[in-house]
């Protein structure tokens, strides 16, 4: 019985064994399997993260210029297209020029048209550009426009690398930028930064100049002015102009002029000789908290119309004093200077669409824009034989200076150094009113009495803007 009762307790045994060791592996298995399980999830999630960010990457790519890093092609293509310009004075039969200006150029064309500063050209009488493979020649003066310091150039080459114009407006604040140009003489120099502002003015111009720079931190130096600033696609988006120094070298703002400014102008000289600038006929302010409490407005966004020129653009539209002008062409405009840039690419006889707000309510008026006669037909620089020999620019005078100076005479635009009238005196700005005591009422009348009187001592009377008396100008037209 003893051993019948040890027998069977090996057999319980045994069976437990088993039945743990069931257990142990069932247990394992499951272990096993949901761990699988949970890797393969795992490593499923991985490959979809790393898939959503490939695509969000690539997608973002097509909306910015190239990565910070991609920097050496667009240096490249922008120190082929950048130019030394040298302007010098002197006077004639003089040996040794006076002075001089350094400063750049961009190439805009393959036929050798160069984009610059107005204030690197001056009042120069002769200018020359080194090219990038150091070949030097001279450039011809195409045209100037003073109220955005730019100034057109031309050289007979053919086949000669350009920057592509991109579009200034879809820069953005924080994009990277490169500033090429030939500071201090280095020619070729290439410097990064980024977008710090747009539509930025900083009061260097004259009275009449178009303030609306594109502020970045690549330094400029003397020697950059009208250079390239390209986005790293290399495309042209501005032409650098000026810094903001107290010691006349970079120190953390540089300023450019946004190309599709430049675009419309270099556009006009070439075809006119004169910029074609449309005009609404008013005057606009700045909007701040003080003056948009006054009238209403519960938004500072806007410029302000603080005055209507009689039968101006503005006025034959319909709009008035007082009246905010929220967009024009569906741009923003919440400051002077965006609203000048924005003026500033249209012609006199195009139409603008304006958004205005008035009284609370908003509306569109469109605007056909006048020239600054108050006309609508484009405006050109008088050109003939006889004002090229004794070396001067006119034009007629507008209906503004009609009134404040009466219905004779001609504006003289420029005097070239060295010419006839250049040894009178005669500074640009000068009214021509009469001539040998006839009165002068327009260019053609003028050019028709220089052309008769060939040979003759002639006296020009006439006056300036901001001067008090008449002053005579005299002098002989050799045949």
């Amino acid at each position: 019985m003893l051993s019948s009762v040890k027998i069977s307790f090996q057999t319980i045994l045994i069976s437990l064994c088993i039945s743990c060791l069931s257990v142990y592996v069932y247990h394992t298995y499951l272990t096993y399997n949901n761990n699988q399980k949970i890797n393969e999830e795992k490593n499923r999630l991985i490959r979809v993260a790393q898939e959503e960010l490939f695509l969000n990457q690539s997608l973002a790519q097509l909306f910015r210029s190239t990565a910070p890093t991609s920097f050496i092609e667009a240096a490249k293509l922008g120190r082929e297209s950048v130019v030394a310009v040298k302007s010098r004075n002197s006077e004639e039969n003089d040996l040794h020029f006076n002075s001089r200006n350094n400063g750049s150029g961009v190439v805009i064309s393959s036929d050798g048209y160069i984009v610059t500063n107005h204030h690197v050209i001056g009042s120069s009488d002769k200018i020359e550009v080194t090219l990038p493979d150091k070949r030097t020649m001279e450039a011809k003066l195409i045209g100037i426009d003073k109220n955005t310091d730019l100034a057109l150039l031309k050289i007979e080459v053919t086949d000669l690398p350009f920057l592509i114009m991109g579009n200034s407006d879809s820069l953005m604040i924080g994009e990277w930028v490169l500033a090429v140009g030939n500071p201090f003489e280095l020619q070729s120099t290439v410097t990064a930064g980024i977008v710090g502002a747009k539509a930025r003015s900083i009061n260097i111009m004259e009275s009449q100049g178009i303030e609306s720079f594109i502020q970045t931190d690549a330094a400029v130096n003397p020697g950059s002015s009208g250079g390239a600033l390209i986005n790293t696609a290399g495309h042209l988006v501005g032409i650098n102009t000026a810094i903001m120094s107290e010691k006349g070298t970079f120190e953390g703002f540089s300023f450019a002029i946004p190309i599709n400014v430049v675009k419309k102008i270099i556009s006009d000289l070439k075809e006119y000789g004169v910029v074609q600038r449309g005009w609404m006929g008013i005057d606009i302010e700045n909007l701040d908290d003080r003056l948009a409490g006054e009238i209403g407005l519960s938004e500072i966004k806007g410029v302000y119309i603080s005055y209507i020129l009689k039968d101006g653009a503005a006025q034959d539209a319909g709009i008035k004093k007082g009246d905010v002008i929220l967009q024009v062409n569906k741009n923003q405009v919440n400051t002077t200077s965006e609203f000048m840039e924005n003026l500033t690419r249209y012609r006199p006889g195009e139409k603008i669409e304006t958004l205005i707000w008035r009284s609370g309510k908003k509306m569109n008026i469109s605007v056909t824009l006048k020239n600054h006669l108050n006309s609508l037909e484009p405006v050109g620089i008088y050109k003939s034989g006889i004002l090229e020999k004794i070396g001067i620019e006119v034009r007629n005078l507008d209906g503004v200076e009609h009134s404040l100076f009466g219905k004779s005479g001609v504006l003289v635009l420029s005097i070239k150094k060295g010419g006839i009238v250049y040894h009178t005196k005669m500074e640009p700005g000068f009214i021509i009113q009469s001539m040998d005591n006839k009165m002068i009422s327009s260019v053609q009348q003028l050019i028709t009495l220089l052309e008769e009187n060939i040979g003759n001592q002639i006296v020009w009377e006439g006056i300036y803007k901001n001067y008090p008396g008449t002053y005579p100008y005299t002098f002989k037209i050799t045949k």
